[in-house]
């Protein structure tokens, strides 16, 4: 019996986004040199060398436009495309195969509150550009958030969002379809004015 092979970060990355031609470029986006150094940074503060921790994020900030807290828990094959301005908060959780786009932010509503505050993405999540998501929420499995949504409560598996609204996606047959609703509906949006 063979074992699946895992697929490497790169070809995830080349499976998300059509314009990489290399693992070499891909080497060099700014989202992937952000993860590479908040894995360093995490490892850090995960060993009470908190201030290394916090020298790294800070140049990692720097030097990506990307802020990722080194307290987050991140899972395999994040993907942040085009990531500037790109923040996530210390408590925030993200799952394997999830992919950032620029401006979003997982947040905390108050910074006051002590303890888990900031989001929980599951697995294969996407959140579109400038898109909010705040304080303790899940996004469940497999979920499409749109561009400039701000998103406070849970959503379940499987679902798509746009600004304002949550539509479940049990009936597509496939993520592809639902980009095909979301591509649908955007050129109806701009047609119908």
């Amino acid at each position: 019996m063979k074992k699946n092979k895992e697929k490497s970060y790169y070809q995830t990355i080349k499976e998300r986004d059509p314009s990489a031609r290399s693992n070499l470029e891909i080497f060099f986006y700014p989202g992937v040199k952000a993860v590479r150094m908040y894995r360093r940074a995490h490892f850090f503060y995960t060993h009470h060398m908190k201030f290394l921790a916090f020298l790294i994020s800070n140049h990692a900030r720097r030097v990506t436009g990307i802020e990722i807290h080194p307290g987050a828990k991140i899972g395999k094959n994040l993907f942040i495309d085009h990531g500037m301005g790109v923040v996530i908060g210390q408590t925030a959780i993200i799952g394997d195969n999830c992919t950032l786009y620029h401006g979003v932010t997982l947040g905390a509503k108050t910074s006051s509150m002590k303890g888990k505050r900031h989001p929980t993405l599951l697995n294969n999540v996407m959140v579109g550009a400038y898109a909010t998501i705040l304080g303790d929420v899940v996004i469940g499995n497999n979920c499409k958030i749109g561009a400039k949504s701000l998103i406070i409560k849970d959503i379940p598996d499987n679902c798509l969002t746009r600004a304002g609204t949550i539509k479940s996606i049990d009936v597509c047959k496939s993520i592809d379809e639902a980009n095909e609703i979301i591509m649908h509906e955007t050129e109806n949006r701009f047609t119908n004015k």
